[in-house]
């Protein structure tokens, strides 16, 4: 072995899970092939699926699946992959799936999928449509997640509001919201019925609640366009009519959000946009009395904008490099089987990937509005986040637009202008990158 690979290998081992080690990498010593299988999950998560893998190791006696839980996963994979030495099998974000694609750092799932007959109908289809890129299949789906209006029954009591029926437009939130809202006798904010900022974790996609799109096609971007800057004068909203400061004083008595002080908790925020993982804190966190509901977040024009909701997927993926692709697909393909999808699912307080469930998963899950949540990811207007490789510098750049609306640094129009110009260039530089690319890696993909 010379230097150069002796050195490319041993940093690249460097980058695998503590316990993963030669000797495990060369075989199962009863003789089955072995299979490498990383992904991000830590705690409860990672327990659904290592029972998940024990049933395909008990299921069958020649192939053994391998699981670890690896931190920083998309960039220790990444790295993994180009030393040469990745793991059969990698759960990834879908967000990560445009980059590693066009990184030529996955492994087309095309032919593997058409030959073990799987079938896109057996899937919801914006699931199934987030494991494809470039007009290929790069993934299946693992747990999805979608977000909805997480509202407290008891707070809509208390202002006279029916807590069975919670708002369907723009303008009914903010309706309600001024019925929760309270004020001290100075004007402080005590409580609050809704506010974007809490907690703001898809702050960069406030558009598609008002029809809009982040990007047309794969190489325009429209932070500008006139649904975008209805939703960014919604947010600008609410510094004018609270006041900057106020707010800014009322979240500053917010407590963390994995803890009993979180704000939506202790009845400090009455209505917040969550996803379906809400479930598990609070079960863990909230008061024991806590009454809460779930419906689709408002969009301002109900009657023909309904079910609005972003949807996320874990992915399970096969790098480039991958010693046994074929056995590593025989494992996500098991996994994408119904029983074995539905305790992933059930372990995880998810809902599942799937068109069709069984009539006991319903009625063993936790979480009591988890058909709300796959209905909502059933919905025409269930969307994810753009596949395009630079949607984390847009989607940063956007937070960062709505932190100078917020501020008055800047008005929506202004603060999104400087977003399109940026973000466009931003664009534009990675396409030239892949034209230049395209072909060579196009003809791969096709030949596998």
């Amino acid at each position: 072995m010379t230097a150069f690979r002796y050195c490319r290998f041993f940093f690249a081992l460097c980058l695998l899970p503590a316990g993963l080690g030669l000797q495990q990498l060369s075989g199962a010593a009863d003789g089955r092939t072995v299979i490498r299988y990383w992904d991000k999950w830590t705690g409860f998560e990672a327990d659904a699926m290592r029972a998940v893998v024990d049933d395909f190791n008990a299921s069958q006696d020649r192939i053994f699946v391998e699981f670890n839980s690896v931190s920083q996963i998309d960039r220790r994979l990444m790295l993994a992959t180009a030393g040469g030495v990745p793991p059969d099998v990698a759960g990834i974000w879908a967000i990560n799936l445009p980059v590693y694609s066009e990184n030529n750092a996955l492994t087309p799932l095309d032919k593997l999928a058409r030959n073990a007959g799987i079938n896109p109908d057996d899937y919801i289809p914006v699931f199934w449509k987030m494991c494809q890129y470039r007009d290929h299949l790069w993934a299946l789906p693992a747990t999805p997640s979608c977000n909805a209006l997480i509202y407290n029954k008891k707070m809509f009591r208390e202002a006279g509001l029916d807590p069975d029926k919670p708002p369907r437009s723009i303008a009914e939130l903010e309706a309600f919201n001024e019925k929760l809202t309270r004020r001290s006798a100075s004007g402080r904010l005590e409580t609050i019925g809704h506010v974007p900022e809490e907690p703001g974790w898809w702050n960069g996609l406030w558009g598609y609640w008002f029809g809009g799109s982040m990007v047309e096609g794969d190489s325009r971007i429209t932070a500008t366009s006139p649904e975008n800057v209805a939703a960014y004068r919604w947010v600008q909203s609410y510094p004018e009519r609270f006041g900057a400061d106020r707010l800014l004083a009322l979240r500053d008595g917010f407590g963390n959000f994995a803890s009993p002080q979180n704000p939506f908790f202790t009845g400090r925020v009455a209505m917040i946009l969550q996803g379906s993982w809400i479930y598990n804190f609070i079960a863990n966190y909230a008061p024991a009395d806590f009454e809460w509901g779930v419906a689709p977040f408002p969009s301002n024009d109900p009657d023909h904008l309904r079910d609005v909701t972003i949807v996320e997927c874990d992915l399970l993926v096969i790098p480039v490099g991958a010693k046994h692709p074929q056995e590593a697909f025989e494992f996500m393909r098991y996994v994408n089987t119904r029983g074995p999808m539905e305790k992933l699912c059930l372990g995880q307080r998810k809902f599942s990937p799937l068109q069709e469930c069984s009539p006991t998963f319903f009625e063993a899950h936790p979480n009591p509005f988890i058909r709300t949540f796959l209905e909502l990811a059933k919905s025409p207007n269930a969307r994810p986040a753009p596949a395009v490789t630079t949607w984390g510098e847009y989607n940063a750049d956007m937070k960062n637009a709505v932190t100078r609306i917020w501020t008055g640094a800047a008005t929506a129009e202004e603060a999104l202008a400087d977003v399109q110009k940026r973000q466009q260039k931003n664009l534009d530089r990675r396409h030239e990158r892949w034209h230049r690319s395209e072909p060579v890696l196009t003809k791969s993909w096709s030949e596998q």
